[in-house]
């Protein structure tokens, strides 16, 4: 009896050191796949261009910015408001529209410093 349980444990030791044996060559591979992703996705994001990260920019450049961008914006959305008044065709109002929305960067470049 106890030799038969002897055979069994040392089965059981055998079948339990295979699936260990396993388990640690699968945790080796796992290890080496992500460390060759990681090293890809590095040398990929190396050559890539940093992003700013996500949020509204604080500061006192940034508060002027803002302040002048709203000064263009009300600037142009006044002188549409004029030519709807003053205009009543509606090409000349929808020309306005365009003119002002490609204005926009350009007048921005010309009047706000950097």
């Amino acid at each position: 009896m106890s030799k038969e349980r002897a055979r069994r444990r040392e089965e059981r030791e055998r079948e339990a050191a295979v699936r260990a044996a396993a388990r640690a060559a699968e945790a080796e591979r796992r290890e080496r796949r992500a460390a060759r992703s990681k090293a890809v996705r590095r040398h990929t994001t190396d050559r890539l261009p940093r992003l700013r990260p996500v949020g509204r920019d604080t500061g006192a450049l940034a508060r002027r910015r803002r302040i002048q961008r709203g000064l263009l914006v009300a600037l142009l959305l006044a002188l549409n408001i004029l030519c709807w008044v003053v205009r009543p065709d509606w090409e000349a109002r929808l020309a306005a529209l365009v003119v002002s929305v490609l204005a926009y960067p350009v007048l921005q470049h010309m009047l706000v410093r950097r």
